[in-house]
């Protein structure tokens, strides 16, 4: 069976349709900025009981890590980036769902094989290209300043 090129072209206009482009940009920007606003309150709440600056720092992106760890186990984070998009996905929740989700997905086949070893599928390439770019940083930032 031969297709033609536009008949192809229709197969997949009739197959894709067009992205709701505002629509999916005004949830981005709503979710996203109600996930930095939960941080920004973590952060106020932090401060009125009198941590240090130095402590409110650490603690606010582990709660919202721990959050959205918790959310991806119960399966609510899914459901909610389905209409936020990249809104979760830019803040710190969307690299803590990269972690947890295949460790779900794959801990029927056990914790070192299943769930230890596809855990960072997604996330691996991210941590190493992190943790190069601060060596290299660190290298030359130990030339130059000296």
């Amino acid at each position: 069976m031969s297709v033609s090129r536009k008949e192809y072209d229709d197969m997949t206009k009739k197959a894709s349709p067009p992205s709701k482009k505002l629509r999916n940009g005004f949830f981005a920007f709503v979710i996203g900025g109600f996930i930095c606003t939960l941080g920004e309150g973590v952060s106020m709440l932090c401060e009125y009981f009198g941590m240090a600056q130095e402590d409110v720092r650490l603690l606010v992106p582990v709660s919202l890590i721990v959050l959205s760890a918790t959310l991806t186990a119960l399966g609510i984070f899914d459901d909610i980036a389905v209409y936020a998009g990249a809104g979760t996905i830019v803040p710190i929740t969307g690299f803590a769902n990269s972690i947890v989700s295949p460790a779900l997905e794959f801990k029927s086949e056990g914790r070192i094989l299943g769930t230890g070893a596809n855990m960072f599928k997604i996330a691996g390439p991210v941590l190493v290209y992190g943790t190069l770019a601060a060596v290299i940083y660190g290298i030359v930032y130990y030339i130059f300043m000296r």
